[in-house]
């Protein structure tokens, strides 16, 4: 069995490193798409996750936090008691802004002192921290006028800083993502045209009339695409990190790891695509038929939060959400499996049900 996929791996190897328009669509196009995106992408949002924690507990506290509510901008997901807990919640990704109002609070404010409030972002999405800690500075603003009415002095002062990213440089953001985007472009591609190109040039025959069972064949033909996928990924990785400069505080292990597990779903996904295409053509027609939702449904370029609700409940389903998450969790918060264990068991069982289903399909065709 070993030495059928061996000499499978060998064949498909050769088949796609002899041809220099494929090497150039495995190993340039991922570092020219890398350094487009890292230039060149930004982003909008609004319905900011905040945490808050009140420690005053007076009318004005409230009457402060009430400001952010009905501004539109801040969406208010936990009250905590603690303020070691918004470090949590941060760290989570489950709040983007934290605001921490202290005891004496209104004292000050009645004393005509300066009160201060205490706000952290996380910085790993840059643009939202900085829209964040602009708003949180305008309302903060507009409370301060109130009490001391047109004066210069503001009896409110609001310290802001930005966790995991605290110069909120875009590129921290953005060249992680590109990682995921492109590692999904290239392993659905190679995946599901290089399956149809065997139907299309008649060699699929050839092969069937072999010893080698279906199976083999799909490990065979799978394979070699999942060695340059990892390949891709540390260079692009490599390049992200000396080029831009974007730290990478977490594990490489559980990067290649988390990698891996999205690797399943990708090459599931151009497997079921070579299934239901007769041609190289409607292969790559099906694929950005996918590529392009999956991208515009990941967060990447739009957050999740903006977006209508029957929109949020697909991205569910969509592995590209889950690795943004881990990848840019373990660039930039040096998050471990602790943390992400959630996103990477939802992209087991998506990879585990895409490969069951593609490969079912696959050996039907051959059947």
């Amino acid at each position: 069995m070993w030495e059928r996929i061996y000499r499978m791996l060998v064949k498909e190897f050769i088949q796609v490193l002899r041809d220099p328009r494929m090497k150039a669509l495995i190993f340039v196009m991922p570092v020219v798409q890398l350094i487009m995106f890292g230039y060149a992408v930004t982003t909008d949002v609004e319905h900011i996750k905040t945490a808050v924690c009140d420690l005053d507990k007076s009318p004005q506290s409230r009457a402060l936090i009430e400001r952010f509510t009905a501004s539109g901008y801040f969406d208010v997901v936990a009250h905590v008691e603690r303020p070691s807990e918004l470090g949590e919640l941060l760290d989570r990704s489950k709040a983007i802004i934290a605001i921490q109002i202290n005891r004496g609070f209104a004292d000050d404010l009645r004393a005509g002192k300066q009160a201060v409030i205490q706000t952290l972002v996380d910085g790993t999405d840059s643009n939202t921290g900085t829209v964040a800690m602009d708003y949180a500075q305008r309302i903060s603003q507009a409370y301060a006028r109130e009490w001391a009415g047109e004066v210069e002095a503001s009896p409110v002062e609001l310290r802001s800083r930005a966790w995991f990213n605290p110069d909120l440089k875009s590129r921290y953001f953005n060249v992680p993502g590109v990682i995921a985007v492109v590692l999904l472009l290239i392993s659905l591609l190679l995946t599901a045209m290089a399956i149809v190109r065997e139907r299309e040039i008649g060699t699929m025959e050839q092969l069937m009339v072999t010893p080698i069972r279906p199976l083999e064949l799909i490990l065979g033909k799978t394979l070699p695409f999942v060695l340059i996928s990892f390949v891709d990924v540390l260079v692009v990785t490599a390049i992200g990190v000396n080029w831009f400069d974007v730290p990478i505080h977490g594990s490489i292990v559980l990067l290649l790891f988390g990698s891996g597990l999205y690797l399943m779903s990708t090459i599931g996904i151009g497997l079921f695509i070579s299934t239901v295409s007769q041609t190289q053509q409607q292969a790559l027609m099906s694929s950005f038929f996918f590529y392009l939702p999956a991208v515009l449904l990941s967060g990447f370029m739009f957050p999740i939060s903006n977006m209508p609700e029957p929109a949020q409940w697909l991205t569910y389903l969509n592995p590209l959400r889950y690795f943004l998450e881990i990848i840019r969790a373990i660039f930039l918060k040096g998050s471990g499996l602790d943390v992400l264990w959630p996103q990477f068991a939802a992209l087991a069982a998506l990879g585990a049900a895409l490969l069951t289903i593609s490969s079912l399909r696959f050996q039907k065709r051959m059947a």
